[in-house]
């Protein structure tokens, strides 16, 4: 048998190989390397994703596939042991050794964005672009994160990996089902979508390692691996952005009223599936909910979250003001980002007016810098597209909002939350007492919520608070007269702010949906 004959697959020159089906980020990347762009810098977290699929592109094209990493230096991928001279492990070393190649060849350099802001390395790199330009070799530089100094910005193309869409998702569950075998995994199709759904945003290893935690805890790939699948999308937003990870304990059934809020968003539930896309929906953009404080509009925001099973993430937009020119608006960007990469989710932007409060002073108070955050937000808001990311904004005052958040386009729908109403107070009293675990038909509630008139799902909280220490002093059950008692105490917001709370009413007639028949 020839020598050619004994080598494995992995070890089959790419001449010998047949030409493999590329994805999109495949066909991308032969396209420039056709074209001749001699330096193209791939931003990715997924490095051995990214690398089989260079090396895929490289027998397509049939050429050589080089590999460089500052522990192993440069090494052939089909021939791991050829050339100990190629094994150039300084990063001014290993472009010196391109320089010298002959080989038709894409040369891949592993996280070297730690080494391009050496004076050195940019001087030799911007040297290999020119040279590289009428040569047959293609330079590739693959790193988690883009580091581009002036000199280079026009030597290098940038290409933004995407994460692994719903397909090559579902492809791995696939493939990870027949791996653990029949009976391993009792997915039905809807859970097997909202699983697909979940998973966006994470690379392909960390949905393995959210599955195997799924095996290890549960036996079994079932509905309950979703929350798992969520919980490591957690992670990615631990750190120090303005991006803060918010658990939903609670959902609707702790919101009381905002009926006709919840009837909207049960409407939409199945907006969010593949089946809605293919009959041409749009994915849902969000809502913004404004009203009075204390009504239960951050409440809901969580709730919203857990109807729709996805992540929420709450903006700060505080955090991201800093004391460097410009450094606010890319803070703001890097925070949109995120939330974009670990979509869908639902990102949370909490009183709102409180945030953006200034812009018309902008000018003059902070060099513009409110303004021009306000702009990369509701830009985005208008501009972003897919099934990314769905916005839940909440405001008290609208008198300090900038008008253009609250054009259509921005949001699909802008909800009025007003005081509770006589039944929704009820309500809410009862939601309240089951939580301190209190039997709700011991009180006669209809008259608390008849003696509540102008109070806010907050304030009704605080009631039934100030009534359990009341009972508590005085070591016996709480009954329906120390929740009137506490209310008699309580001047309700709507009367110390009367005329804060009649403007919010007179602006949303007409303006907004009431998010309650009752109200």
């Amino acid at each position: 048998m020839s020598p050619a004959r004994r080598r494995g697959p992995a070890q089959r020159s790419s001449r010998e190989r047949p030409a493999p089906q590329l994805t999109a980020l495949g066909e991308e990347v032969s396209d420039y390397v056709r074209a001749r762009v001699p330096l193209l810098y791939l931003v990715t977290w997924e490095e051995e994703r990214v690398l089989r699929e260079l090396e895929a592109v490289a027998v397509r094209l049939r050429k050589r596939c080089l590999v460089w990493t500052e522990t192993d230096g440069l090494r052939n991928v089909a021939l791991p042991n050829e050339a100990v001279a190629r094994r150039a492990r300084e990063p001014a070393e290993v472009l010196g050794t391109i320089r010298r190649d002959d080989a038709d060849a894409l040369y891949i350099l592993v996280d070297f964005h730690l080494h391009v802001e050496k004076a050195g390395v940019r001087r030799l790199l911007r040297d290999l672009a020119h040279e590289l330009q009428t040569s047959t070799k293609t330079v590739l530089l693959v790193a988690p994160r883009l580091v581009l100094p002036a000199e280079l910005e026009k030597e290098v193309t940038v290409v933004d990996v995407p994460l692994p869409s719903r397909a090559a998702i579902a492809r791995h569950l696939d493939l990870v089902g027949e791996r653990l075998g029949p009976g391993k995994s009792s997915l039905s199709a809807g859970d097997r979508d909202e699983l697909i759904r979940s998973a966006q945003g994470m690379t392909l290893q960390e949905l393995e390692q959210s599955l195997a935690l799924a095996m290890v805890k549960l036996g079994v790939i079932d509905r309950r691996a979703i929350e798992l699948v969520l919980r490591e999308k957690e992670q990615l937003v631990r750190k120090g952005s303005a991006l803060e990870c918010v658990r939903w304990d609670e959902g609707f059934e702790s919101v009381g009223g905002l009926d006709l809020l919840k009837d909207w968003l049960a409407s939409r539930k199945d907006a969010f599936s593949q089946e809605a896309r293919n009959y041409g929906l749009p994915a849902p953009r969000g809502l913004c909910l404004i009203g009075v404080q204390g009504c239960g509009k951050s409440l809901s925001a969580k709730a919203v979250a857990r109807f729709y099973r996805l992540p929420l993430l709450r903006f700060d937009i505080g955090r991201v003001f800093a004391g460097i020119v410009g450094r606010s608006e890319e803070n703001v960007r890097q925070a949109l980002r995120l939330a974009e990469s670990i979509a869908p989710c639902v990102l949370w932007i909490d009183e709102l007016e409180k945030s953006l409060s200034g812009a018309r002073s902008s000018s003059v108070s902070d060099a513009g810098t409110t303004a021009r955050v306000i702009s990369t937000i509701t830009t985005w808001l208008q501009e972003r597209g897919g099934e990314g990311v769905y916005v839940v904004a909440t405001a008290n005052d609208i008198s300090n909002l900038p008008p253009e958040l609250l054009r259509k386009g921005r949001f699909d729908e802008i909800f009025f939350v007003d005081l509770p109403a006589e039944p929704e107070r009820a309500e809410i009293l009862s939601i309240h007492l089951r939580k301190r675990d209190r039997e709700p038909d011991d009180f006669d509630l209809a008259r608390v919520a008849a003696a509540t008139r102008g109070f806010s799902g907050a304030e009704l909280e605080e009631a039934v608070i100030a009534g359990l220490y009341e009972a508590f002093s005085a070591r016996r059950a709480m009954t329906t007269e120390d929740l009137l008692a506490a209310v008699e105490r309580t001047v309700p917001l709507s009367t110390t702010m009367q005329e804060s709370v009649g403007a919010i009413r007179a602006w949303a007639k007409g303006r907004a949906r009431r998010a309650s028949s009752a109200s």
